[in-house]
């Protein structure tokens, strides 16, 4: 069974930068692609970053520039530094897992199996 473990989250200023980390329980085919997921107080769950195993990466527009997704395959660890934060980035940060996918559905929660329990980050004014 595939775990996935957050930390990383926290309480910041408006400007400020965090680092989220992932761990995975396994390597497996069918979570060739993480991603990082966002949620807000009454809104929908929103791709944020995802990186397949062989480095290829994508971002939502609201992350490009700021946000920087990566990984440790040795480590079975992804990570999402976040710089400039701001306080619309306010959210339960989900790290999920998926199997290969069409690039274009990488940011699309159908697209994984696996979720992690979520790491609360809160960016303040």
């Amino acid at each position: 069974q595939v775990q996935l473990v957050e930390s990383g989250g926290d309480s910041v200023q408006s400007g400020g930068s965090l680092r989220l980390s992932c761990a995975a329980s396994v390597d497996t085919y069918s979570t060739s692609i993480k991603g990082w997921f966002r949620q807000a107080p009454g809104k929908e769950r929103e791709g944020v970053a995802a990186i397949h195993r062989d480095g290829r990466t994508i971002y939502a527009d609201s992350a490009k520039g700021r946000f920087t997704i990566s990984q440790d395959t040795a480590k079975n660890t992804v990570y999402l530094q976040m710089n400039s934060l701001k306080p619309e980035d306010t959210a339960m940060y989900y790290c999920a897992a998926g199997p290969p996918q069409y690039i274009r559905n990488w940011l699309l929660a159908r697209s994984f199996a696996y979720w992690g329990q979520g790491t609360q980050v809160t960016v303040s004014s």
